[in-house]
C-alpha cells in the first residue's frame, strides 16, 4: 500500500458499484462508470461537484480470472471533454474503449485497466491544476485517485505499473501531473499536449480578441455563450491565476481595461512546463519512460514539443518523440492505438 493510501477512507468515498454503477459491456471488455467524492475538491469557488464521475475500463479477462492483477493507465481527457465522451457513453469523435478492445484482443498478455477522470467542471476544464477556484485537481489525479483504484480494482500496486498520459489539455497534465510525481507513476505519453509554453501573440502590446471578449463577460449565462478560445482562457484563468476576492468567477483575466496585464501572464507562465522543466529534471529522470507526439498541422503544439524534445535531449534523458501528418484530432485515434498503448506496453510492468 503507498504512503498516501492509509488515508483513503476518510478522503474518498463511492456508491456501491452494483446500485450506482453505469455499465457499459461488451464481447471483449468492460466500462464501469462510477462517482467518487474527493475532499481535495470540496469548497472549490466555482461550485463543481466534488462527487466526480470516473470510467474504468476492465480488460477482457478480468473478470475471468479472479487472481490476475493488471498494470493501469490514467488517461486524461481534453478541454471541453469528459469521460463519458471517450467511452461511449455521449458521442464523440473517438471512442477509447473500442480502441482498447481491438489491441487488447491482438495481445491479451498486454490487457491493462484505463482509468479516466472526469474533469470537466463550470469552465469546462480543470486544466488539472491545484486551485482554489477549481479545487485540488492535480492532487486528486495524482494521489487520491490512483489510491482508490488501487483499493478497489485488482491493480498492480507499484509505481513500475503504472502510465499517465492525456491529449490536449490532458497531456498538459500528464506532463505536469507526471513530473511531480515520480514515486507514483513511471511512464509518461502526452498526446498533442497544449499549453506547454508561453503564447508568443503576447508578446506584444496588441491585445488578442479573446482576451478583450473575456474581459467583456460578466455572467455564467455570458460564458457560456463565448467562443471556444474565450473559453479557455477562463478556465486557464481559473487554474493559473484564481482570486479568491473577484467574484463572481473568483479569477484575475490576463487582461483589464483593454490592457494587458504582466502579473497575471507571469502567473500564466509559471505553469507552462517547458518554463519550468529544469526545476523538475531529476525528477523526469527518475520516470522509466516519457513519449509525446503531435500532429505537423498542429503548429503551436508540434513546435512545444520539438523543443520539449531538444530539452529533454540536453539533459540526457531517453524519450520517444515523433511528429506525423495530421491536425489536433484527426489521427489521435490511430496514434493511441499504433503508438501509445505499444507505448505502455513496452515500459509498464506487467509483473
Amino acid at each position: 500500500m503507498t504512503h498516501f493510501a492509509v488515508a483513503l477512507f476518510s478522503i474518498l468515498t463511492v456508491s456501491p458499484l452494483n446500485n450506482f454503477a453505469q455499465q457499459k459491456q461488451d464481447a471483449k471488455g468492460a466500462v464501469q462508470r462510477i462517482k467518487i467524492h474527493s475532499k481535495l475538491l470540496e469548497g472549490n469557488l466555482s461550485g463543481d461537484s466534488a462527487d466526480r464521475y470516473v470510467s474504468v475500463y476492465l480488460p477482457a479477462n478480468y473478470s475471468n480470472n479472479v487472481n490476475k492483477r493488471y498494470p493501469v493507465v490514467y488517461f486524461l481527457h481534453g478541454y471541453t471533454d469528459d469521460d463519458a465522451k471517450f467511452y461511449g457513453f455521449k458521442k464523440h469523435w473517438m471512442v477509447l474503449s473500442t480502441i482498447l478492445d481491438t489491441v487488447f484482443a491482438q495481445d491479451p498478455a498486454h490487457e491493462m485497466i484505463v482509468v479516466t477522470p472526469d474533469a470537466y467542471t463550470l469552465f469546462q476544464g480543470s486544466m488539472y491544476s491545484n486551485s482554489i477556484t477549481t479545487g485540488n485537481w492535480e492532487d486528486f489525479v495524482g494521489k487520491d485517485l490512483v489510491s482508490y483504484i488501487d483499493s478497489h480494482y485488482r491493480t498492480i500496486a507499484q509505481k513500475e505499473s503504472r502510465g499517465l498520459c492525456g491529449h490536449s489539455m490532458g497531456g498538459y497534465g500528464a506532463l505536469r501531473i507526471g513530473e511531480k510525481n515520480p514515486d507514483v507513476f513511471s511512464a509518461v505519453y502526452l498526446l498533442s499536449p497544449c499549453c506547454l509554453s508561453s503564447s508568443s501573440t503576447l508578446s506584444g502590446e496588441t491585445v488578442p480578441a479573446p482576451f478583450l471578449r473575456a474581459e467583456s463577460i460578466k455572467t455564467t449565462e455570458e460564458f457560456q455563450k463565448a467562443d471556444f478560445f474565450t473559453k479557455a482562457l477562463f478556465a486557464s484563468a481559473a487554474a493559473w491565476s484564481p482570486n479568491p476576492m473577484n467574484p463572481p468567477f473568483y479569477l484575475d483575466l490576463p487582461v483589464k481595461d483593454g490592457k494587458l496585464q504582466p502579473q497575471v501572464l507571469q502567473k500564466w507562465d509559471a505553469n507552462r512546463p517547458l518554463n519550468n522543466l529544469d526545476q523538475y529534471i531529476y525528477n523526469i529522470k527518475k520516470l522509466r519512460a516519457i513519449g509525446f507526439d503531435a500532429g505537423d498541422k498542429d503548429i503551436d503544439i508540434a513546435e512545444s514539443i520539438k523543443t520539449l524534445d531538444k530539452e529533454l535531449s540536453r539533459y540526457g534523458i531517453q524519450h520517444s518523440f515523433e511528429i506525423y501528418e495530421g491536425d489536433h484530432i484527426n489521427r489521435v485515434a490511430k496514434r493511441i492505438e499504433k503508438k501509445m498503448l505499444q507505448f505502455f506496453e513496452e515500459n509498464l510492468s506487467f509483473k
